[in-house]
């Protein structure tokens, strides 16, 4: 579902003299018109040239009210009469301004091509016309935001330094602030979250310092809207909250509900529902209808979401009336397929929704609007699913698919492609399907980057609009060959699913976080290490299959008839007894249940190919339960095997550690800061830092107050280490936000955290091999805060990480790591042999901890060799 977002990018045309600011990070041109000689020999002259400047300028004022109104083909019409007056008129200035909006019309149609043309051409004009620095500038604004809508965030953040550079040269101080959010967007785009959020924060430090004025406020709606994107939610709230407050005072009902609009974005995303249905009536309290529509159609999607019902059926009249009076435009055209989305939801009848629907693809028809014509006329082709006529569904689909295609816009395509899938399976054309699904998939692995730098402006459920591509695409392969799936059949869906996981990282990180090249598991099962098997558990709605690698045999399959909630059901409550006392019988029962899923139909092949480690890629809630503790009857699996999770991804060429000798960077925290009083203190950390010595590995420790933020940057690029060992409390969510390690001066934010060992990575060659985060804990139930651990230290290129998924006894950490650390240092063991032995060691030989409680929350994510 499309979530409006207002202003989130300034699409306010440039007219000279004419405009008032509409907002954010393109401003309106304030140009010098030429002084008119009125000498009597040229006076008729000059009454012809005013004449035609008059005529030109107003059809430019006629194209700015046509693009306010949404109607962007129409405006590129009256535009472009414009621009052809200008040039006739030999008026370079004014056709390169004309040009300028001709290029935000087309981006609005997302005609990127006709985009780059038209803004290329105006600056060509520019070159060759009297310096006209705010001109510039502007364009060049202009510039930057579709070179970013392109994908090319480099030419972009290069194109908004140069035109800060001009604003700053005319001490435009709008156009500066303006030029460093598009920066800090950029910068995000390219990875740089910390550069991001330092460029935000000087300006947020800057603004403050302004007296307080309506250009203030739309400044720091502008700011705050970057910083929700950037994913800093917290200054988001607070700085949008200021920005509403300065609306208020100043008596700006548009500004106000603007910024209220954005605040229920923001509360949104946080999942402060009720918080977010709250900023939205606000912000529905405004003569502006096309803002009111907007708000309240957000609204009712979280009403109809969160199960509010009659609340949605009263707020639907209200909208429908609204739609009626609105003349057509795009953002009528979206509203109503908003709109659709809830009503499907609501269970309306089918007719009315096709009428909704129908009108929407009229209204992208006589706008000449393709993008929005494909998603109208797929989203009527979405209705006739529902009703079950696969036909006419296929129909519109294929139709709306051409349209997509038609003009290059694979973020619309690959849903076509989706849902023909969906439609071609409902009709038994099963091979037809699966080629459907193929291409819906290919589209999304083309859009990795795109769907962070191009769909800014589009929020989406992923869960929702992605993952089940992924997951329906894999049931269809696995289904289509029900009685002895190929090889290719089964590489297939495997592959698909570590794709699936790469994109939910994506989506964790907001970024395309990992392009790197990656080793196949099954060259390093069968070439450089024999001795390991990978175990790749699907859950899928009705059954749970499990593909297996053992060492130089080819990939077979196996089906367990249990459904997705039987499953999780039993993950669950398996998850919950698992820290909570005197429920071993209880873990044992459970645990035997997922052996029996996972293990016990490959047993007997495990042992007579000399298998002694297993390498998990978990799917859904099997994340959430370590898998060492899965049980036989008489064994936990920890005791037969070396245990590893895996992502299916190999960053690196495998490298047993023992080739290097240990060099650990050691940061610990007894006593957590104040204003994080859940967190009790850990005072087992010296001596775990004591054994971590007698283990014989080279150490350099910053405990307590030696362990900052600031200290840990400086160590992390100065100190040698292939270990970076955090003994300190640590959380991991779903949200990246929530998601940090504590230092004494206060949390360390994972985006943060990512930025550090980057900077690591630029100034060492090394790798580094091991990241170790022994007192952190995942949010139980959180398939995604376990995926967020793992894709840590993928993303900061460390080889392999090592973290406990609760927290558990100090004691007992300490004396798992020093273990851990012996095994690595004096037996040359592989990291997940040394990680099993140390648990053993734990369960076996102390009594106080050997409820799987203890030694079984931790896990070694990555290589393991």
């Amino acid at each position: 579902m499309i979530i409006f977002k207002i202003h989130k990018k300034c699409k306010s045309l440039i007219v000279i003299a004419l405009m008032t600011s509409m907002l954010c990070m393109i401003f309106p041109v304030t140009a010098k018109v030429p002084t008119i000689n009125n000498s009597p020999k040229v006076q008729f002259d000059n009454q012809n040239i005013k004449s035609q400047i008059q005529n030109s300028d107003n059809l430019l004022q006629q194209g700015k009210s046509l693009y306010d109104a949404g109607r962007f083909a129409d405006a590129i019409k009256v535009l472009q009469q414009a621009v052809d007056n200008y040039r006739t008129g030999g008026n370079q200035l004014r056709q390169a301004v004309g040009l300028s909006n001709i290029a935000l019309a087309y981006q609005k149609l997302g005609l990127w091509k006709e985009a780059n043309q038209a803004v290329t051409a105006s600056l060509k004009l520019l070159e060759n016309t009297s310096n006209n620095p705010l001109v510039l500038a502007q364009i060049l604004d202009i510039q930057g935001s579709i070179q970013l809508e392109l994908g090319k965030a480099e030419p972009a953040l290069a194109t908004w330094q140069r035109a800060e550079a001009i604003y700053k040269q005319i001490d435009n101080q709008s156009g500066i602030v303006g030029s460093r959010i598009n920066q800090a967007q950029a910068w995000q785009v390219l990875g740089f979250y910390r550069r991001s959020l330092t460029t935000l924060t000087a300006l947020q430090q800057q603004l403050q310092s302004q007296p307080n004025s309506i250009t203030k406020a739309v400044e720091l709606r502008s700011l705050g809207d970057a910083l929700q994107i950037a994913g800093d939610l917290k200054q988001s709230r607070q700085v949008l909250q200021q920005s509403l407050e300065i609306a208020q005072k100043f008596n700006s009902p548009q500004d106000a509900s603007a910024a209220s609009f954005s605040l229920g974005n923001t509360a949104r995303v946080e999942q402060d529902f009720k918080g977010a249905i709250a900023f939205y009536q606000q912000a529905a309290v405004t003569p502006n209808p096309i803002t009111k529509v907007q708000a309240e159609i957000n609204q009712l999607s979280l009403l109809v979401n969160t199960g509010e019902t009659a609340n949605a059926q009263a707020l639907l009249s209200q909208i429908k009336t609204l739609l009626i009076n609105l003349p057509p435009s795009q953002t009528n055209i979206y509203a109503r397929l908003n709109l659709v989305q809830s009503l499907l939801k609501l269970g309306t009848k089918p007719e009315t929704i096709a009428q909704i629907c129908a009108k929407a693809v009229q209204q992208a028809q006589d706008l000449q609007d393709k993008r929005a014509e494909s998603f109208a006329v797929g989203t009527l082709g979405t209705v006739y699913e529902q009703t079950e006529q696969f036909k006419n569904a296929q129909k519109l689909t294929q139709q709306a698919l051409i349209i997509a295609q038609g003009i290059n816009a694979p973020d619309i395509v690959y849903r076509w492609h989706w849902q023909l899938g969906r439609l071609l399976k409902q009709q038994g054309k099963i091979q037809s399907a699966i080629a459907a699904y193929d291409s819906a998939v290919s589209d999304l692995q083309t859009l990795r980057s795109d769907l962070v730098a191009v769909n800014r402006d589009v929020q989406y459920s992923f869960k929702e609009s992605v993952e089940p591509v992924y997951r329906e695409s894999v049931a269809l392969l696995l289904q289509s060959q029900q009685g002895n799936p190929s090889k290719e059949t089964l590489d297939k869906a495997r592959q698909r699913i570590e794709a699936l996981q790469l994109a939910e990282l994506d989506d964790y990180f907001r970024q395309a976080c990992i392009n790197a090249q990656t080793v196949v598991l099954d060259q390093v099962v069968d070439k450089d290490n024999p001795t390991s098997a990978i175990i790749y558990p699907i859950i899928l709605p009705k059954q749970l299959q499990v593909i297996v690698k053992i060492p130089q045999k080819s990939l077979r399959k196996y089906t367990v008839n249990k459904s997705q909630s039987e499953v999780e059901t039993v993950l669950t409550q398996l998850r919950q007894y698992l820290v909570e006392p005197d429920r071993t019988e209880e873990v044992q029962a459970l645990s035997q249940q997922v052996y029996t899923w996972l293990i016990k139909n490959i047993e007997s092949d495990l042992q007579k190919s000399g298998v002694n480690t297993l390498v998990f890629v978990l799917d859904g809630a099997l994340r959430n339960v370590p898998m060492a503790t899965l049980y036989d009857g008489q064994q936990y699996l920890v005791e037969k095997y070396a245990v590893a999770l895996s992502l299916g991804l190999q960053l690196f060429a495998p490298k047993p550690i023992a080739q290097a000798p240990l060099k650990v960077l050691a940061a610990g925290l007894v006593q957590p800061p104040r204003e994080f009083p859940r967190f009790p203190p850990l005072p087992e950390i010296k001596s775990e830092f004591n054994l971590i010595d007698k283990a014989g590995v080279s150490t350099k420790q910053l405990l307590d107050q030696e362990f900052t933020s600031t200290t840990l940057e400086k160590n992390i690029k100065n100190t040698t280490f292939n270990v970076l060992h955090l003994a300190t409390h640590g959380q991991f969510s779903s949200r990246p936000e929530n998601t940090f390690i504590l230092a004494a001066d206060g949390a360390i934010n994972v985006t943060q955290f990512d930025s550090l060992l980057r900077r690591r990575d630029e100034t060492r060659p090394e790798a580094l091999e091991m990241l170790v985060l022994s007192a952190c804990q995942t949010a139980a139930g959180d398939n995604r805060a376990t995926l967020g651990l793992a894709g840590t230290s993928v993303k900061a290129g460390a080889r392999s990480t090592l973290a406990s998924l609760w927290h558990i006894s100090d004691r007992s950490t300490a004396i798992l790591m020093g273990e851990f650390y012996r095994e690595l240092a004096s037996t040359k063991v592989t990291k997940a042999e040394a990680l099993r032995r140390a648990q053993v060691t734990l369960l076996r030989k102390y009594p106080n901890y050997e409820r799987p409680g203890f030694w079984a929350p931790y896990v070694l994510v990555g290589n393991w060799l």
